[in-house]
Parts: structure tokens; sequence; C-alpha cells
């Protein structure tokens, strides 16, 4: 997994989410898989289903979309099938976390999913966790907790204008 999938994972988990990640989807009769979902997630009480796929790579708005339309079909496709035997929303909430993204508010939808960047993920994380030690995030998850150093040791974020966990599922 690459830092942004797990930081996605970490964020999702830290908020209840059941989480998972880089997992192979479409086994194939000869061999080999149909592709990877890199985040899938599901908070039952807030009934929210997701399906994240992370990137940092380096082309073109053109060739994201591709590639993003095939990983959200794959995931409309095999998702439900992580979470067998549990009561899943009928909604699956796809969504891209795109590390490097120029131009962002001019492709807020990639792919059919919609799109967060790593600095909007990385606001809502700093604006959402507490910044006291007394309420320290678990040592379980080290790349929140070295955001929540980070806040602690007063980092300034401006609030994300696209948010991974949307405020109508929060708590």
């Amino acid at each position: 997994m690459n830092h942004l999938e797990t930081l996605t994972a970490e964020w999702l988990a830290y908020n209840g989410y059941f989480v998972h990640t880089a997992v192979k989807v479409g086994k194939r009769a000869k061999g080999g898989w149909d592709g990877e979902l890199d985040v899938v997630a599901v908070h039952p009480a807030r009934r929210h289903f997701l399906h994240v796929e992370c990137s940092i790579a380096a082309t073109t708005w053109e060739n994201l979309e591709k590639t993003f339309k095939r990983k959200f079909t794959l995931g409309r496709k095999h998702a439900r099938d992580l979470f067998s035997g549990m009561e899943l929303p009928t909604a699956l909430d796809q969504a891209v976390v795109y590390g490097y993204a120029a131009a962002a508010d001019q492709h807020r939808e990639l792919g059919g999913g919609r799109l967060v960047t790593g600095q909007e993920l990385t606001a809502e994380i700093i604006t959402g966790i507490p910044a006291h030690r007394q309420h320290a995030v678990p040592e379980k998850y080290p790349l929140l907790r070295t955001l929540q150093f980070a806040k602690m040791a007063g980092a300034k974020v401006n609030t994300p204008n696209a948010r991974l966990i949307p405020r109508e599922v929060e708590t």
C-alpha cells in the first residue's frame, strides 16, 4: 500500500469504519485477478459504504479518468462481497484521494467518483483529531499520530473544500 492508502485506511478505522485494504478482486479462471481495490470501508451506524482509490501518479486527467472509471466499475461489482453477512447501505460512495491534484476544483468528479486531494484529506484529519495529549491518537495509527503531533506543534490548515468522510455521515 502507498502512504495515501495507509493514511486513508487509518482515518476511516479511527472513525469507526470496518476497513479492507489492497483487496484483489475478480479471480480469473486461468489465474490472476481483474484488479485491486485500494480501500473499501463501511460504517454500519452511519450507513456509509465507501470505496476509495488512492493515487500519486503523475499523469493526465484523461488517463486518471480511464483508470478510475475501470476501478470504480470493479468496486461496484465486488465491494459488497467483502462484507458478506453484513447489512450494507444500498449506495456505494466512491472517491479518489489524489495526492498531487492541480486544478482539482475543475475535476471534482473523476471516473464516476468524487475527488478529494491529498491536501484536503490531510486538512480533514488535522481538523478532526484532538490537539491534546490526554486524547492521544492510538499508536496503531502511526500516520494519524504523526499528524496529531503536527497539530499539537501548531500546524495550521485551511478548511478542506472536499472531505473523505462527508459531514452528513459524521456523528
